[in-house]
């Protein structure tokens, strides 16, 4: 099974980063155009074994990722709650 673990990552980091964006609209289309935004500035991290996906894991934990996932995150959301696929409300 080939796996962009990089989305897993932020699946799990977005709710947090929501946090701090209560007027944001959290429909479906706008979440999953948030996560493509960054995933396409975010370094891909694939794997295929159990290794691979440890080693992401471990990955994952340095500062440099999670500022970069953190800077990524802000600038997706940023990018549609100005400009929404949809009729704002």
């Amino acid at each position: 099974m080939l796996k962009n673990y990089m989305e897993d990552v932020v699946d799990s980091f977005l709710p947090h980063m929501l946090e701090q964006y209560p007027e944001i609209c959290r429909c479906e289309l706008c979440m999953e155009d948030i996560k493509a935004i960054a995933l396409n500035k975010l370094k891909p991290a694939y794997f295929v074994t159990r290794e691979g996906l440890l080693f992401s894991k471990i990955d994952e934990m340095t500062s440099q990722h999670k500022a970069d996932l953190t800077s990524e995150l802000t600038r997706a959301i940023d990018i549609v709650s100005k400009n929404p696929r949809h009729p704002q409300k």
